[in-house]
């Protein structure tokens, strides 16, 4: 469904359990756990300091509330740097509130590293949750992405580009389907070497004299399938800093594939609002994302 709305203006007993009203997403963070994301060593490490560690940070919801579903949270920064509270904390603390686990996903950036090192942590997160579902209370079934910016082109390329897992793998999470079964996509980064990409994430991501094939495989619209996991798309008609046309191209390219798919364009707002909290019509992009997750059967508990 298309809809332009116009507007004015791993040790399971270690982790806490974040819940409450919906407006707890505001508060502190309740010492989350972080864990590694590659246990046995960091493929492609290029040193030992803290932009060279991914990490998963986790919040669950309170078990009468856990609906069993999970989702890797991507904040953004322009395959730079990464918004960690206002597009990981408090999206991960808003998320508990409904009943989600949230795993914020700490990954790394250039212009120290490139392609295909941000995507392999997002696949790797993916296949982890996954491979721990039951430690976690989760259904492997119900494992989707969620990215903001630049963050919304890494989730838009592990719906697109995932692995269905190593069957020749040492170990559980290897031998794990990387496909995420639903993706949300915030103002993403789509287009690569286009005319409405964010040229800083493309830098970042790619390098500045990356190859033409390179920057078309990375632009996300051109590898949706049939396989391509249903999706829905949030951006603002003012967005000078990713334009909606990113949503827009990904969307069309979901629905030539068959995919389910649901986009909504509001008219105000900039580039970056997050939850956009302080805005009580932007803010309610939110709760046509919960809509879509109980009309895809994610919110049963």
């Amino acid at each position: 469904m298309l809809t332009r709305v116009l507007a004015p203006a791993l040790i399971l007993l270690a982790l806490p359990f974040v819940a409450g009203a919906q407006d707890d997403w505001m508060k502190p963070p309740a010492n989350p756990v972080t864990i590694p994301l590659w246990p046995g060593g960091v493929p492609g490490a290029l040193g030992t300091e803290e932009a060279d560690k991914p990490s998963l940070t986790i919040y669950l919801p309170a078990p009468p509330q856990a609906t069993g579903t999970g989702i890797v949270v991507c904040p953004g920064g322009g395959y730079g740097g990464l918004a960690l509270d206002h597009e990981g904390h408090q999206v991960a603390r808003l998320l508990t509130s409904r009943g989600v686990a949230a795993f914020i996903l700490k990954y790394r950036l250039g212009p120290r590293y490139h392609h295909p090192v941000m995507l392999n942590d997002v696949l790797q997160a993916i296949r982890t949750v996954r491979a721990t579902a039951a430690q976690y209370g989760l259904k492997p079934d119900r494992i989707g992405v969620l990215g903001f910016s630049a963050g919304g082109h890494l989730a838009s390329t592990a719906a697109t580009l995932f692995d269905r897992g190593d069957p020749a793998a040492a170990t559980t999470v290897g031998r794990t389907s990387s496909r995420p079964d639903f993706a949300v996509l915030a103002y993403p980064v789509i287009q690569m070497g286009g005319d409405v990409t964010h040229k800083g994430s493309q830098n970042n991501l790619l390098g500045p004299d990356a190859p033409p094939e390179l920057a078309a495989k990375l632009s996300t619209d051109k590898q949706v399938t049939k396989d391509t996991p249903p999706t829905f798309l949030f951006h603002t008609d003012e967005d000078d800093g990713v334009p909606a046309e990113n949503s827009v191209l990904f969307y069309l390219a979901l629905r030539k594939a068959g995919v389910p798919a649901e986009l909504h364009i509001y008219e105000k707002g900039q580039h970056g609002v997050g939850l956009a909290p302080g805005d009580p019509v932007l803010r309610t992009w939110t709760d046509r994302l919960f809509d879509w997750m109980t009309v895809r059967g994610l919110m049963t508990r």
